[in-house]
């Protein structure tokens, strides 16, 4: 029998053995390439390559270094001078050179690495499984709670419970109603649900996912969601740099609440913000769209080069487009080889080819931009265009339609060459004096028999000549311009060419003095042609489409391509300088990522559709990573700017898998989807409660063993404050509106711009609606971490500081809501219960005796304050037209509760 046992126990021991022994072939992303990132790449990699020797790219590693031989060479580590100079006690050959020496288990994994043939791999983001399993579980083998429903309520669940199984950590139970109501609402909405959502939940009278439907169809959804992607967009009311005047860009915000109110598949969201313009026949709301990237700040600084400025804003929009859709930090490619990730130095500018053709060119009117023209106006350009569509071809159509939305293509003064008796005056204009001239050169007529001009005249009788190509070319046309108050655009005779040619303009009035500025020409512009000459009616339909150029309307800043006459030429910089040009590029995508369709337009139309291609393995991954982080605190890849070779590795590699897949093909590219399947979770509706215990294990919740517990971000800690206390206004859309903010924030110089406190409801407004100047962003916002939008924020960094506290006990706008707050829970005969429902108003859940009895001590104190000077509640409640002590003491209270945790946290 003993025998028995023996064998039985050295039977099951080798079964364990051979069960759990690791797999000892060593895995290069998980174990290799972090080494690599961290010790060697800095000297090896896509900035220096000392030695001639690399790591980044796999062929790099095994290729000949300037000593003539490989220094890996696969299956031979002995004999492999990477390891060798590893062990060299020589500190001149050792490596890493003058740094620490590798510890002996990474010197020891490298060189079985080696052994085993050096397999390369590559990095987990660049691919995309077709399909992921959910892992089963089972009661037995699980940590989960007896009634496991209480915890699997979707399959996202599964995967949690993977791995909390793994660690053997049992899930928190669910959170009470009260607070898993709150917390979808905050997330959801931005703001508490309504009284009557919260009561009909409470009782059971609507299901949980009743209430997180009526959450999404809730218009706020598309006001919380829209604050985040304006962080992304870098979204802002102003131009930014030193002169910063406004913008008007507003439409673009409202375009983006529409489209998430909407549920805009998240495919059709990109390609309509990247290149809306270039789909077919596009409306005035994909024209909108692009605004995205004309959030680019613009310089109106005087000395500046339009140039730069406008090449900068290029450079911006290809670092933009790789932040926010694939999780890449391709800004360090614009001067050399990514360091880290598999992007080469070529990679670059073959992407800034597909940007670098738009009619945008940073000057202070930010054309293009679309006009919003009135119905009465729009009426009368629909004549126009139908008039064209009728005596006109296509080609003819569209570009009416263009010039009329958006007033180009036109050659603008700034790239006016061979100034005399002018000069370009920095303002976007050329000033000519009497017997001036310059050149336009390469020009194209469009065989007009017009030109336009946009030009301010001083003088009346002022003669200007249009020859071709110089001063001694032939007269193509000569006219009169008279004095205008303001910038004026007029058409005028010329004769037809061709052929792209220089145009010369010339400028004389004998009856003014030879230095007196006579004219400033802003833009010249030629339009084909509007067909139906002999028709009768001919003449209402120029004389119209004149008049719609001269109209003052609303506008916004749009991405319009050049005509391919006008098209520019992308050239590689050298170590990213604009002014140090090389070779000439085309337009194209990073070898290392999906492939390229040929069938795509090699323009911004066609990068959208390759960014977008379910074959892209970044693009749904990166939009579920940060959903989950806009939800939880953190992403599954806790790097949320970044999942390339040094991010960090994702907590749950299978469910971001799965969900991106799930989001592109089961999902459509709907992000309400998404976001309910993840509210839906067990998961996300545990309480968020931690032990020491669990702290201990788990401190940044990384295992979902717990709920989300974050502070509010900026805009929705005001708009929570001034929901509960009842003045939000439920107002959509318009230009930027300007609450209470302290006096002299605001400083503004070379315009008489202020911050004019806004009357009404629009005192009231959310968040997402506050004018954002970028050099003077809204105080309140900036102390609770939101930003000045000058560039893309992917995250914004959540700290705890003093400021925070002093902006929510004296902002003028948290006073008033405290006021609110108490005058609508205020009941004199009844302190107690006044205190108790201010606080179940702001957080949903019933005081507890210890909290009462410390704001009825602050209420006590403070009313004794107030009762002994009569003129400090009246100046405290300003607003009050009797104030009381009473009512003043309540507001000391009601503004105590907005500074509490349960307050300023979604728990």
């Amino acid at each position: 029998m003993k025998t028995r046992n023996y064998i039985f126990k050295v039977i099951l021991f080798a079964f364990f053995s051979v069960a759990c022994k690791p797999d000892s072939r060593v895995n290069f992303n998980t174990q290799i390439k972090p080494i690599l990132n961290k010790r060697c790449i800095s000297c090896h990699g896509g900035v220096k390559k000392s030695g001639g020797f690399s790591v980044l790219f796999e062929e790099e590693a095994f290729a000949a270094t300037e000593s003539g031989k490989p220094a890996i060479i696969k299956g031979d580590a002995a004999a492999s001078e990477f390891i060798k100079r590893l062990h060299s006690d020589d500190p001149e050959v050792r490596m890493p050179y003058e740094a620490k020496e590798l510890p002996e288990e990474e010197i020891e994994l490298l060189t079985k690495w080696i052994d085993q043939g050096a397999e390369w791999g590559e990095h987990w983001a660049y691919s995309l499984p077709e399909k992921v399993a959910v892992p089963a579980i089972t009661a037995e083998a699980s940590f989960v709670p007896e009634d496991a429903s209480d915890f699997i309520k979707n399959d996202i669940d599964h995967f949690i419970l993977a791995k909390l199984n793994d660690k053997e950590i049992t899930p928190n139970g669910p959170a009470p109603k009260n607070i898993i109501a709150r917390r979808a609402a905050l997330d959801i909405i931005g703001i508490p649900p309504s009284e009557k959502q919260l009561l009909d939940f409470d009782t059971g009278n609507i299901t949980y996912e009743t209430l997180i439907d009526s959450l999404l169809n809730n218009p706020a959804y598309g006001e919380k969601w829209a604050t985040w992607w304006l962080d992304l967009a870098r979204y802002a009311d102003s131009k930014g740099y030193e002169k910063d005047r406004g913008r008007e860009i507003w439409k673009y915000r409202d375009w983006v609440i529409d489209a998430l109110n909407q549920d805009m598949p998240y495919d059709q969201f990109t390609i309509e913000q990247l290149a809306g313009d270039l789909l077919p026949d596009p409306s005035v709301d994909q024209l909108i769209a692009t605004a995205f990237h004309r959030n680019t700040m613009n310089n109106d600084e005087g000395g500046t080069d339009d140039e730069e400025f406008r090449v900068a804003a290029v450079m911006d929009r290809v670092n933009t487009t790789f932040s926010v859709w694939q999780s890449t930090t391709m800004e360090c490619v614009q001067c050399h080889s990514h360091p880290y990730d598999p992007f080469v130095h070529k990679e670059y500018y073959n992407l800034m080819a597909f940007f670098n053709n738009t009619r945008d060119e940073d000057v202070p009117n930010e054309s293009p931009v679309l006009k919003m023209y009135t119905p009465e106006q729009q009426e009368q350009m629909n004549k126009v265009v139908d008039w064209v569509t009728e005596y006109g071809d296509k080609a003819r159509v569209k570009k009416t339609k263009d010039f009329l939305h958006f007033t180009e293509p036109v050659y603008k003064s700034h790239f006016f060459k061979e100034f005399k008796n002018s000069v370009y005056d920095d303002h976007a204009s050329v000033v000519y004096w009497d017997d001036g001239s310059t050149i336009i050169e390469n020009a194209y007529t469009e065989e007009a028999s017009f030109v336009y001009l946009n030009y301010r005249s001083h003088y009346d009788g002022t003669k200007m000549t249009i020859k071709k190509g110089d001063a001694n070319g032939p007269i193509l046309g000569q006219f009169s311009i008279n004095k205008s108050k303001n910038n004026t655009t007029s058409r005028f005779p010329i004769k037809p060419i061709s052929e792209k040619t220089n145009i010369y303009i010339e400028t004389q009035n004998n009856s003014v003095a030879k230095e007196v500025n006579i004219l400033n020409l802003y833009w010249v512009g030629f339009v084909p042609d509007i067909p139906g000459k002999n028709e009768s009616g001919w003449n209402k339909i120029n004389s119209d489409f004149l008049e719609l150029l001269n109209t003052n309307s609303l506008t916004v800043p749009i991405m319009a391509e050049n005509p391919d006459y006008m098209k520019r030429t992308t050239q590689l910089f050298d170590r990213g300088s604009w002014l140090t040009k090389t070779d000439t590029v085309e337009p194209g995508v990073p070898a290392s990522l999906n492939v390229w369709n040929n069938d795509w337009p090699d323009n911004r139309l066609g990068l959208s559709k390759w960014i977008v291609d379910k074959k892209n393995p970044l693009t749904a991954r990166t939009l579920v990573n940060r959903v989950w982080h806009q939800i939880y605190g953190r992403g599954i890849v806790s790097t949320v700017e970044d999942i390339g070779s040094q991010s960090e590795p994702p907590s749950h590699p299978a469910l971001l898998d799965w969900l991106s897949l799930r989001f592109m093909n089961e999902m459509n590219w709907s992000l309400k989807a998404l976001i309910k399947e993840i509210v839906m979770s067990g998961t996300y509706r545990q309480s968020s409660e931690s032990s020491p215990e669990m702290y201990r294990l788990d401190p940044e919740n990384e295992l979902y063993a717990r709920g989300p517990r974050i502070r509010l971000g900026a805009e929705q800690i005001r708009d929570q404050a001034l929901a509960v206390a009842g003045i939000l206004s439920t107002k959509m859309y318009g230009p930027g509106v300007m609450p209470p903010q302290p006096h002299g924030v605001w400083q503004t110089v070379y315009n008489g711009a202020k911050w004019v406190e806004s009357k009404g409801e629009d005192r009231y407004r959310r968040g997402v609606y506050t004018y954002l100047k970028r050099t003077s962003p809204y105080p309140s916002f900036l102390t609770f971490d939101a930003g000045s939008r000058e560039v893309c924020t992917i995250r914004r960094t959540v700290t705890n500081t003093p400021l925070q506290a002093l902006v929510t006990l004296n902002d003028p706008v948290y006073l008033e809501a405290s006021y609110h707050l108490a005058k609508n829970s205020f009941d004199i005969a009844d302190i107690e219960k006044s205190i108790g429902k201010a606080y179940t108003k702001a957080t949903l859940s019933k005081i507890d005796s210890k909290k009462l009895e410390a704001l009825i001590e602050l209420y006590d104190s403070s009313l004794t304050e107030f009762k002994k000077d009569p003129k400090a509640y009246e100046l405290f409640l300003h607003f009050e037209e009797q104030p009381s002590p009473e009512l003043s003491a309540l507001t000391v209270v009601a503004n105590a509760i907005m500074n509490l945790d349960e307050f300023l946290t979604k728990a």
